[in-house]
């Protein structure tokens, strides 16, 4: 029997992934991005949940699930509870549950066995730049090339999301250098789907409540048909394009 840390259990998602969807938030995170709205989830804090509990509040939900709905599992940071990871994929596969992952793709490794029973890997790309994702996160991208190498050998099936913050992500250099990410990290046959995810300051009261500074108190949300057009400019002139 495995056992985590985890904040939340949402009942009914159609944004974590295909379908309708149970959500598991995990804690912990290594990560500090400022742009995170669930600031809540950085410290792991005390086991409060068995594998066994999970899977049992799972088979509920299971016949709202259709033929594409499912588990995601989020956070946080999922990978930081491996073992816990693990044994439940393996008993909700069982069950022939779908299962999502939602991670930035910095955890502590097992990464293989972690990934065996996973059908979907939501990732999140926090910056393409080295130097400005350490800024941005206060990690180096090691961790993360480190997990992609795993995943895209075993030819995992990726959602890959892109937070676009206003004055970060949204101009013609960024666009660029994302498709140039993309394509030298991610089999193109792999992905299923990219989505542009604007920022929003929804997270800001969550920050006071915690007494932690908020990091972009002087951004504010990037505009939703901005967004959009950034994405169809993205996907048409970059992505798609024949080189």
């Amino acid at each position: 029997m495995a056992t985590a840390s985890i904040d939340s259990i949402e009942s009914f998602s159609v944004i974590d992934g295909p379908g309708i969807r149970s959500v598991i938030f995990l804690n912990g995170c290594m990560l500090r991005c400022k742009y995170c709205h669930n600031p809540e989830t950085w410290m792991k804090g005390r086991d409060n949940i068995t594998d066994d509990e999970i899977v049992q509040k799972i088979e509920r939900f299971k016949p709202y699930y259709g033929n594409n709905g499912g588990v995601t599992f989020s956070g946080g940071e999922p990978l930081l509870q491996p073992q816990f990871l693990i044994s439940c994929s393996k008993k909700l596969k069982e069950e022939n549950i779908h299962i999502a992952l939602d991670t930035a793709g910095v955890g502590i490794g097992s990464y293989q066995e972690i990934l065996e029973n996973i059908d979907l890997i939501i990732f999140d790309i926090k910056h393409t730049d080295k130097n400005l994702y350490k800024e941005l996160t206060g990690a180096e991208m090691k961790e993360v090339h480190n997990f992609l190498k795993v995943a895209t050998t075993m030819h995992k099936k990726f959602w890959i999301r892109q937070v676009i913050v206003p004055n970060m992500m949204d101009n013609e250099s960024y666009l660029k250098s994302l498709n140039e990410y993309i394509k030298k990290y991610f089999y193109k046959e792999d992905i299923l789907k990219i989505e542009f995810l604007p920022f929003h300051t929804l997270g800001k009261e969550k920050y006071i409540k915690l007494n932690i500074p908020y990091p972009l108190k002087n951004i504010t949300d990037m505009d939703v048909a901005k967004c959009q057009k950034l994405y169809e400019k993205f996907m048409e002139e970059y992505y798609n394009k024949e080189n």
